[in-house]
């Protein structure tokens, strides 16, 4: 089968008057998330294929956010809208308590590739929901109630999923879920526990688990819930032995370790899931996103067999209307066997060893408002500083207005040069479809090249 990346995008044509009609629709009518309702220009999108998208007047971009790092094979893939299609002519939709062929064999796909006994699939209508209700397996699971999150984590907008958020999104709604706890992940570019080496950053990490558990009271927490790579809230892989570290610390407590692979889950890092660079296995892991590169609404949590079997007589409390929805499953079966077929996580592999990560580093060396660059795969960031040698962000920590324009100035300039940049924060993360070419990687590195020099204009080289 050719990759569906290989092909050239079809050239956009302009209809400036159906744009507009688009937009105007949308401002009179569409309530958009986190934001301000009377600050946003939201693009009116015209059509997307590949790797880009385009607007109505005729613009292409090169998406580099990969619509909200879900488009892990590209929009529109055929075989994915081909399956689409057949599922609604064949049954568009069945209430979950019935065994239907697309919901079961969506299951038997992704459990064939989730590690160790993974094998049971809770479906559900995205990551959020997914980890909702890893967090309620675990408490019954245990019979206890307290949940530890990291700070700089993104889990979802759901009450306990939000609650468990370690980013400033959380602030407003912080009175969700009793008994969520945070602590200090690893990051060694940043690290709050004073170390120089990865190794003494993995250490001092687990030991401040270990001792965050202590004052909690072990025997109180149900879960520890972690991103296997942290997402939205920077890109950071976590050093050698930390994840193996948590696990052990979980077993010797009788802890449920969850893993949320949301974002990383299916080929993001050049893996099936994240979780599989580390040879650990959690007790649940949450999926959504890639598992059908969003073209349906569909997640979901892996279960353990010991998990499992807590359930096994005793009924679930919980369920969804829409869970395991046909069409969505049925795109998640066509995804996973576009992957398997065009070899789709390899190439995302291939894609961070051989140019992504090289490229980004190159950048870094001739632009001074890179400060880092980190990642693997499909899933790279460059922390932007205003100086190098202390580190400092190029905005503030949740800069908005006048204190984000530097951001504002790279970020439009980006788009000027035809790449949609996923902006958070100080940082541009690179999280392009993970079956991207070559020759289309390079052509967003040379604009993101472009865009730095906007960056370093704000650097205290240039003030």
């Amino acid at each position: 089968m050719t990759p569906h990346a290989a092909r050239a995008p079809r050239a956009p044509e302009a209809d400036p008057a159906a744009g507009a009609a688009v937009k105007a629709t949308d401002r009179a009518h569409v309530f958009h998330s986190w934001s301000a309702q009377g600050l946003i220009d939201p693009l009116a999108v015209a059509g997307a294929e590949g790797a880009y998208f385009w607007d109505y007047d005729g613009n292409r971009y090169l998406d580099f956010s990969s619509g909200l790092v879900f488009t892990n094979i590209g929009y529109q893939h055929p075989a994915v809208v081909a399956a689409i299609q057949e599922q609604a002519g064949k049954l568009a939709t069945f209430a979950p308590a019935f065994a239907v062929e697309a919901r079961s064999e969506a299951a038997r796909l992704i459990a064939r590739h989730t590690p160790g006994d993974l094998d049971k699939i809770f479906f559900t209508n995205g990551g959020a929901e997914a980890v909702e209700n890893a967090v309620r397996m675990a408490r019954v699971h245990t019979g206890r109630t307290k949940v530890l999150s990291a700070y700089r984590s993104y889990h979802g907008a759901t009450a306990a999923a939000i609650n468990l958020t370690g980013d400033p999104r959380r602030w407003a709604s912080d009175n969700g879920s009793a008994g969520v706890v945070r602590f200090w992940a690893p990051f060694l570019y940043r690290s709050p526990f004073y170390a120089e080496t990865e190794a003494e950053e993995c250490a001092r990490a687990l030991q401040h688990l270990e001792d965050t558990l202590a004052f909690e009271g072990p025997s109180t927490v149900a879960a520890v819930v972690l991103e296997t790579v942290p997402g939205t809230a920077g890109i950071m892989p976590p050093p050698p032995g930390y994840l193996a570290g948590v696990r052990e610390i979980c077993d010797r407590y009788g802890i449920v370790f969850v893993l949320d692979e949301v974002m990383t889950g299916f080929g993001r890092t050049g893996e099936w899931f994240a979780a599989d660079h580390h040879g650990v296995v959690p007790d649940l892991m949450t999926f959504a996103k890639g598992v059908n590169s969003g073209y349906v609404p569909l997640g979901g949590v892996a279960i353990s067999a010991e998990i499992a079997a807590t359930f096994e007589t005793r009924p679930y409390p919980g369920g969804l209307t829409y869970s395991g929805h046909p069409l969505a499953c049925a795109a998640a079966v066509a995804t996973i066997r576009v992957m398997e077929e065009e070899g789709t996580v390899g190439s995302a592999a291939d894609l961070g060893e051989r140019v992504l990560g090289p490229g980004l580093r190159a950048l870094a060396e001739h632009h001074p408002s890179v400060g880092e660059v980190r990642g693997l795969g499909a899933f790279w960031a460059l922390e932007l500083v205003r100086d190098r040698e202390t580190r400092e962000p190029l905005v503030p920590y949740n800069a908005t207005g006048e204190a984000n324009a530097p951001m504002a100035a790279f970020g439009a300039a980006c788009k000027k040069n035809g790449l949609w940049p996923f902006v958070n924060m100080n940082r541009t993360h690179v999280v392009p479809a993970c079956n991207i070419t070559e020759a289309e990687a390079k052509e967003g590195l040379a604009a993101l090249d472009a865009a730095l020099h906007v960056a370093d204009e704000h650097t205290v080289r240039a003030s």
